[in-house]
């Protein structure tokens, strides 16, 4: 098979699909790897590392498209991405498709095979694809909370720690899965007073086991979310419903008990967001305002700190794309049913129910395409 690797052209994202190590072992198994010039600089990874290991450098996104059977991907292909993808040709990455109608219609008029990195899942619900990303985001949303919370942004002018003598900021984060128990734990680790919501009892039970004393689990329901946001500093959105919308569980309306200065971090915006004046902004214009709170809601996050994220998407990647190259999309989707459940598009039909549901599109079966 012909692996290729295109350079992300997403604002700011210096992620890439495959680093050298993971084109070595596509071209050990037999595998031709087209990777375009400059596609790994981003993350530290230059034209030669990836020469040195059988890959092919191509001058140019066209060529990668054009010959290659399987692409790998980081971000979901953009509109001026979408006249290449064609029909039979998998497309390996992040789709998101429930946040975007028109992408997702692009890819299903383009007939190609769409296996979402987000929806690969195992039979414990483990995410293997979507976890390392989910650490990354989580930690740094609480990073960029505490920048945007320095009166120099607009914030209140806190330190998210607080001194001696002097309360520490309250951060509340809304689902307890990877997101938020990452955002929970650096928040803690700063020094902040911190709230985790999450509607499974189960996950509160183990979230009280392994947090610090200064992490506080609680049910999450409408009475609860307002009271705590009305006290917060920073609110990180950290909801999760696999390959489907977000829930809104912040209302427009609800602002107005926010203090001003206050800093929402929305990591589900990939998702649609979960707080209804969320928008997809990018590392170039990452916030906004509305009602006094400021908005952040970069929808690449990761993409910032490009060789860490690179390195901790590859090491999960990788082996489903080895499997995808060595038997093909339909045959590694029949042989591993973690894999097919990343299946969300083929040859113009969703077969992914959250993402048919999100648009009344019907649903075709695994069993039927498989």
């Amino acid at each position: 098979m012909i692996i290729g690797v295109p350079k992300e052209i997403k604002s700011n994202e210096n992620r890439v699909a495959l680093v050298p190590g993971g084109a070595e072992g596509l071209v050990q198994a037999g595998h031709s790897v087209l990777i375009e010039a400059g596609a790994g600089v981003g993350s530290g990874f230059d034209d030669d590392a990836y020469a040195a290991v059988g890959a092919s450098i191509v001058n140019g996104a066209p060529e990668v498209w054009e010959r290659a059977d399987m692409i790998m991907k980081v971000k979901e292909p953009i509109e001026p991405e979408w006249p290449r993808l064609r029909r039979d040709q998998v497309v390996f990455t992040y789709f998101h498709f429930a946040a975007s109608e028109p992408l997702t219609r692009a890819v299903m008029e383009s007939g190609c095979i769409a296996v979402a990195y987000e929806t690969v899942q195992l039979s414990n619900g483990e995410l293997p694809l979507l976890t390392p990303m989910s650490e990354v985001a989580g930690r740094m949303a609480v990073q960029e909370g505490a920048k945007y919370l320095e009166k120099f942004f607009g914030g209140r002018g806190l330190l998210v720690g607080g001194v001696p003598g002097v309360e520490p900021a309250t951060v509340v984060v809304l689902g307890g899965g990877i997101v938020g128990m990452n955002a929970a734990r650096m928040a803690a680790g700063l020094g902040a007073r911190v709230v985790i919501l999450d509607v499974s009892l189960h996950r509160l039970r183990y979230l009280a086991d392994v947090m610090p004393a200064n992490v506080v689990p609680l049910f999450s329901n409408r009475v609860n979310i307002l009271k705590q946001i009305a006290k917060a500093d920073i609110v990180i959105g950290a909801v999760l419903l696999p390959g489907a919308k977000a829930p809104h569980l912040i209302r427009r309306e609800d602002l107005k008990h926010m203090q001003p200065g206050s800093v929402i971090v929305d990591v589900a915006v990939d998702q649609g967001g979960c707080v209804e004046t969320i928008r997809a902004t990018t590392h170039d214009d990452p916030i906004y305002v509305v009602d006094g709170v400021i908005h952040y809601a970069v929808a690449n996050m990761p993409g910032a700190v490009s060789r860490t994220s690179t390195l901790a998407l590859t090491n999960a990647t990788s082996p489903y794309a080895i499997k995808l190259a060595n038997h093909g999309w339909k045959e590694a989707c029949r042989a591993d049913p973690a894999l097919a459940l990343g299946l969300n598009v083929v040859n113009g039909n969703v077969t992914y129910p959250g993402v048919a549901e999100a648009f009344g599109l019907p649903c075709t079966s695994l069993d039927t395409v498989l």
